[in-house]
């Protein structure tokens, strides 16, 4: 007579324990680039914006002679600072009018925190600051810093 075997049907603990620990690893690489992905996605909002400013500032001089008055840039700055999630935007101008620099800071307290970009009349684009797990600034070169290690556009 034959004899009857029972067999269960499953995975054993091991196998369980060996699947959450590839899952596990899979995850801890995958989250900070994720995370850096992210804060990649808000830094447009910087640079898009800085590039929009300054195609208004050009109208506006076109319009006036000069790039603002004594109170500021001369473009129409409040509905576009309103606009603003992730950056606080300031615009200073030189006188007699005719230099700019548009500065947009990294809320604090936000992913974008410790970034600081500027563009000027020459559309001379610049990062001045990064955050530390970011690396350093490059030295005034003419660009807008996207990603670690300092590397641009």
């Amino acid at each position: 007579m034959r004899s009857l075997q029972s067999r269960t049907a499953g995975f054993t603990l091991i196998e369980l324990m060996i699947t959450v620990a590839i899952v596990a690893i899979l995850a801890a690489l995958a989250l900070p680039a994720y995370s850096d992905y992210i804060t990649r996605s808000k830094l447009t909002e910087a640079t898009n914006g800085l590039a929009d400013f300054r195609v208004k500032q050009e109208q506006y001089y076109q319009d006036n002679r000069g790039y603002g008055t004594a109170a500021g840039c001369g473009a129409n700055t409040s509905s576009f600072s309103s606009a603003l999630k992730y950056f606080d935007f300031s615009c200073t101008t030189k006188t007699p009018f005719q230099d700019y620099i548009a500065t947009m800071t990294g809320k604090s307290g936000s992913p974008v925190a410790g970034f600081i970009y500027q563009v000027d009349n020459a559309n001379a684009q610049t990062t001045t600051a990064l955050p530390a797990k970011w690396g350093t600034a490059p030295p005034m070169i003419n660009c807008w810093v996207i990603r670690k290690g300092g590397s641009c556009q």
